[in-house]
């Protein structure tokens, strides 16, 4: 229940029966909720939610059961309530619900959620993908490429397309991003089945969730209390997992600096929480410790929901300042190791033995410890937590109906899916010019190798032209010998018969003119 600048959360034992109060102003040092099924976790969450709310603070949590959605809706009187009402000393007390807006991340009743493959990055698509080292590695590769090429991954189609591309262009971009073999690419492929069966076609895509929409507020100034409708989801817990791991880290990355704060900006509560810390990969606990501890002086409170303390690594722990501690049930050593170190994070009361009153606590009681003004823990009560103000149940049909129907200003901007042209399209397109370009370039070696076979076969020509000419000349050398033979031998032939003559005549002469005389 909302006072001023704090939230009333509970009433401590007799004979004191002190108040129990969440100062706002410390509100953004983180909280946990943690106690075994049925101890009254889920009422607590809704009396501490609602008061944010009243404050003026809006918050987001999955409902993971389906009864969070009563936080819609006007509480029901009866003999109990009034009894309740009564022994808690509680004045003026009426029964509203908060302003609401449900979001789905699977397609069901409520605003759709959704985010691209590039806003939630490869290391966190890795570890809900479950990759090897190696695989990672891979994906960082192709993000890579992606980045350096400027093509859009929005939704899985866009990665199916760049995981084929890469694996094609292999050897292409080994020498300058590293080795990325078809194994890997097909194993990531794999899983990208796996992701898709589970939702992920509809939840990745667009329009991404912007979360300034989460930080509104009602018009009456309550601040709304944004309900991730969570209880199919919750049978992915790798995808709910990494959705609000993104959400967190998202929060912290975009948020501005804002220091000490009257009251947060933002409260977001984590349900379910050990599902987050399962097998987690050391570089991501240090990731979410990091936001953790720094998130607060952006105005953010992060609260733990979960069955043991011990489910939340330590180091996340330590940065959880506001605790409420329901009952825990010990009937193994873990479990009562778990008890030990439970009640050891509480500063000590000398009144009880947090050890053993953790073990005897009813529904609706808590060990509670919140910051005091300066900051420093409060010795633990053992508190009886108050009932909400709003339904404890799950909402009616017709309040449900009611709440959606308010969302259709967001419903516009978020209702219908939208596929730009992103990675796959970009894809085809480059490998369209790619075979353009290498058709162009086949027809430009044809048409050199059929100019360097005409120019050879034009040089062959020449060349046997040459050998022709030269044949030519050389008969036409042997013609003018053969004729120029013929020619002396004429020439002979007549000096030889004009001498033979002359000889003749000669002898003729002599023979003949002796004799006349």
């Amino acid at each position: 229940m909302y006072q001023e600048n704090a939230i009333w959360m509970g009433v401590g034992a007799e004979p004191d029966n002190k108040h129990v109060n969440l100062l706002l102003n410390q509100a953004n040092r983180h909280g946990l909720i943690a106690g075994a099924s049925g101890t009254g976790k889920t009422v607590t969450l809704k009396v501490m939610a609602e008061g944010f709310s009243k404050a003026g603070v809006p918050v987001f949590m999955a409902d993971v059961k389906g009864d969070i959605t009563g936080m819609a809706q006007a509480g029901k009187d009866s003999e109990d309530m009034q009894e309740r009402i009564k022994r808690f000393g509680i004045e003026g007390f009426t029964y509203e619900g908060c302003p609401v807006r449900i979001w789905d991340m699977l397609g069901g009743a409520g605003l759709p959620v959704r985010i691209t493959i590039s806003d939630m990055g490869p290391s966190l698509l890795s570890r809900l993908l479950e990759l090897t080292e190696v695989q990672e590695g891979v994906l960082d590769i192709v993000f890579r490429i992606a980045d350096d090429k400027n093509l859009l991954l929005i939704d899985l189609k866009d990665l199916r397309a760049m995981l084929n591309f890469v694996a094609e262009h292999a050897d292409e971009y080994e020498t300058t991003y590293g080795k990325v073999s078809a194994q890997s690419v097909g194993a990531i492929l794999r899983t990208l089945i796996a992701v898709e069966d589970q939702g992920g076609d509809v939840f990745f895509g667009e329009p991404a969730l912007e979360l300034d929409d989460w930080f509104q507020c009602a018009e009456n100034g309550q601040g709304y209390v944004n309900i991730l409708n969570a209880a199919k989801l919750i049978q992915s817990p790798q995808i709910y997992a990494m959705f609000l791991l993104w959400m967190l880290s998202e929060l912290f990355d975009t948020l501005p600096e804002e220091g000490d704060l009257d009251k947060p900006k933002f409260v977001f509560f984590f349900d379910e929480a050990h599902l987050l810390f399962n097998d987690m990969p050391t570089e991501l606990l240090d990731k979410i410790v990091q936001v953790v501890k720094l998130i607060r002086s952006k105005g953010v409170g992060v609260y733990f929901i979960t069955q043991s303390p011990s489910d939340i690594p330590d180091e996340v722990l330590a940065q959880l300042s506001n605790r409420i501690q329901h009952g825990l049930r010990a009937y193994t050593p873990a479990e009562q190791k778990a008890v030990r170190a439970a009640a050891q994070s509480f500063r000590e009361n000398p009144a009880f033995k947090s050890e053993d009153v953790i073990l005897e606590l009813g529904t609706g009681e808590a060990l509670v410890s919140f910051l005091n003004e300066d900051g420093q823990p409060e010795i633990v009560e053992r508190a009886k937590i108050l009932p909400p103000q709003c339904l404890m149940a799950a909402a009616s049909d017709d309040v449900m109906k009611e709440a959606l129907s308010a969302q259709d200003d967001l419903m516009k901007k978020y209702g219908e899916a939208v596929d730009r042209e992103s990675a796959e399209e970009q894809i085809e397109e480059l490998e369209e010019e790619e075979e353009k370009a290498a058709k162009e370039e086949e027809e430009r070696k044809k048409r050199e190798e059929e100019k360097a076979m005409k120019e050879k076969a034009k040089a062959k020509a020449a060349e046997k032209a040459a050998i022709r000419a030269e044949e030519r000349k050389i008969r036409q050398r042997e013609k003018q010998q053969e004729q120029m033979m013929k020619g002396i031998g004429k020439i002979a032939s007549q000096v030889l018969g004009s001498f033979g003559r002359e000889a003749t005549r000669q002898i003729t002469r002599n023979l003949f003119g002796g004799r006349r005389r």
